[in-house]
């Protein structure tokens, strides 16, 4: 190697170093693609305590909904790129939207450098305690006879709402789709009655489940759940194969030095082996997931290879 690209390499290969040596040299900001309360934002401020700690500086959430991710997404894709400024990235904006959205305001792969997957947690079909469809076969019938019968979600591109798409295409029916800012505005409108259900994540819909307030009709997971022993999932109530869990996982802008995902990677894994931190999240009903970021970046191009055909099928579409 000549000498002024040995000595450039050698600079280079410093400047990287002092990059992790001195990150973070202030707060952390996790930026969230869905509202207060919402599964996204229990995970986020469950981690974010104990990341703190192993950083040494806040890491402090922002909730930014709106656009299925896409809001959040963009601002995280054009901040800074020295890991100040992360994105919990999820199913909808690293799998979905892609196909979603007519116009997307960033590239899933090229804007972003992944850090590492944090969790999974499936969905749960439900609706008003005080509603008279209590079964998967009640809401069909009940689609059948009414048209556009109204289900909603946290937002256009959510995992919720491509599962209520995937019901519908399976069942033969069709459903009219209300889009929230967030899960539990989505909540709420199934408990006011202006709609007939909704897909929720469990973390958002147990306690209104425990509470009776709402009526769980199926599982969008493979399996059972310990935290909902009695809600078996959709798959063994007449749709073979129905499966739609979400997942999370932490990205930073693209260009951001390598030593310093690494960092955050560790800080990560460690956080994610944590008993107390353990403890919350598989009482919300969520998987932990953890790995290295090659492991995170191979399971964002499968799931926007996995989603295209899906939402094809659907015609689902948001201009």
């Amino acid at each position: 190697m000549p000498h002024r690209a040995l000595l450039a390499f050698c600079i280079s290969s410093l400047c990287l170093a002092a990059h992790a040596d001195t990150y973070p040299s202030r707060n952390v900001t996790l930026v969230v693609t869905s509202g207060p309360g919402s599964s996204a934002d229990i995970l986020s401020r469950i981690i974010g305590v104990d990341l703190s700690r192993r950083l040494g500086h806040t890491v402090v959430v922002d909730n930014r909904p709106g656009a299925g991710g896409n809001i959040a997404g963009e601002l995280v894709a054009k901040a800074p790129a020295d890991g100040h400024t992360l994105l919990l990235a999820s199913i909808s904006t690293h799998g979905i939207n892609p196909w979603l959205y007519a116009r997307m305001p960033f590239d899933p792969v090229k804007d972003f450098k992944p850090i590492g997957t944090v969790a999974s947690n499936p969905n749960v079909l439900v609706v008003a305690a005080k509603s008279p469809i209590r079964s998967i076969a009640d809401l069909v019938a009940a689609a059948r006879k009414t048209p556009d019968l109204a289900y909603s979600s946290g937002g256009s591109g959510t995992s919720q709402h491509l599962a209520g798409e995937m019901f519908a295409s399976q069942a033969g029916i069709k459903l009219m789709h209300v889009p929230y800012k967030s899960a539990p505005q989505s909540m709420n409108a199934v408990l006011a009655g202006d709609v007939a259900m909704t897909f929720l994540s469990v973390p958002v819909a147990a306690g209104q489940i425990q509470a009776g307030q709402l009526r769980a009709l199926g599982l969008t997971s493979a399996r059972r759940l310990a935290s909902l022993p009695d809600v078996s999932p959709i798959a063994e109530q007449g749709l073979p194969g129905f499966d739609v869990s979400a997942w999370f996982g932490l990205v930073a802008p693209a260009g951001t030095p390598q030593p310093v995902v690494d960092k955050l990677n560790r800080a990560l894994q460690e956080t994610l082996r944590e008993p107390a931190v353990r403890e919350k999240l598989e009482g919300q009903g969520m998987e932990i997931l953890g790995g290295p970021p090659e492991a995170f970046e191979r399971l964002i191009r499968s799931e926007i290879d996995r989603w295209g055909p899906v939402v094809r099928a659907s015609g689902a579409a948001v201009n």
